[in-house]
């Protein structure tokens, strides 16, 4: 099913997102919180096509699982980054032939080790012309990213709004955002791309904090700032993980339940294929949210593909 057919029948949407396991350990451990969630019925999952360019090789085959071996609704992460056309059209032809009808497209971070080419010669460079060639030569609901703090390499938030729209007027179907800690910065960001003429569903992307040294990392590479109020809450229990854990899922509980009394379009769960915490949080979001309750006793039913 395509994602926007999604959002016709479910007016708040709730996903999670995994990244392929890199070694047998991780596998398995990628397994068991896999079938974790199969309990909850998300709206759709998505995998991403592994950072700085790893494990791009086996993201196509988590994404085969979840859509074909557990019948969720799966959405693959692509990025364009110092690929050529050629591979990206071959890409595109497995995931069609897998039945995969999502993507997120990206233009993604440089491989470890490698330069960037800029321009590339045989490809692209820039998201938008990724998502234009794609949207013109296949048949697929189109995701991309949003930063409510603007992207790093943006000179402005501004900047970055007018790069968001070249995205959307390429083609995009709906945005899902960066990580962010303070909600203030996703209302303002809706206000500036409702005022350039942004009108598709922004799905603000949520993370619950089970481990504050490695937020920290991924606040310094994505530019999502940790508040001084949650940094002098965190910082004193950084070596006591299962205070941080209770700390961080209240914190999210509050985060989330704020977003929707504000009528957000639901939220995606930054996993870290970590289910716990993002089941934690969403079991107890769906004691105050009545489409969360509803979405949650749906999931009851067998959720396993008909082979």
């Amino acid at each position: 099913m395509r994602i926007t057919e999604i959002f016709e029948q479910q007016q708040r949407t709730f996903s999670f997102e995994f990244f392929p396991p890199k070694d047998y350990q991780t596998a398995i451990k990628f397994g068991i919180n896999a079938g974790q969630l199969m309990k909850l019925s998300p709206s759709f999952v998505s995998v991403t096509y592994g950072a700085g360019g790893c494990t791009q090789n086996n993201t196509f085959d988590i994404v085969n699982l979840f859509h074909n071996d557990l019948g969720f609704t799966c959405m693959a992460h692509y990025t364009c980054v110092n690929a050529t056309w050629e591979k990206i059209a071959y890409d595109m032809r497995t995931l069609q032939d897998m039945g995969i009808e999502n993507v997120m497209l990206l233009r993604g971070d440089k491989p470890k080790g490698e330069k960037l080419k800029d321009p590339n010669p045989d490809g692209f460079n820039y998201g938008s012309d990724l998502i234009s060639f794609v949207k013109d030569q296949y048949d697929f609901c189109v995701g991309a990213g949003a930063y409510p703090e603007k992207h790093q390499e943006a000179g402005s938030l501004d900047q970055d709004i007018e790069n968001l729209k070249k995205k959307v007027d390429a083609g995009t179907d709906f945005l899902i955002t960066q990580m962010f800690f303070d909600n203030r910065y996703y209302y303002d960001f809706l206000n500036k791309v409702e005022q350039n003429g942004i009108k598709c569903r922004i799905i603000p992307g949520i993370i619950p904090i089970t481990n504050y040294k490695q937020i920290e990392k991924f606040s310094e590479m994505s530019g999502a700032r940790i508040p001084d109020k949650l940094k002098q809450r965190m910082e004193p229990l950084k070596d006591k993980p299962s205070e941080i854990h209770k700390i961080g899922l209240e914190l999210a509980v509050e985060q989330v339940g704020e977003l929707l009394e504000n009528d957000a379009p639901g939220v995606h769960f930054y996993t870290l294929n970590k289910c716990t915490a993002a089941i934690e949080l969403y079991e107890s979001l769906s004691q105050d949210f009545k489409d969360v309750k509803m979405l949650y006793e749906q999931s009851l039913s067998p959720h396993i593909a008909t082979p």
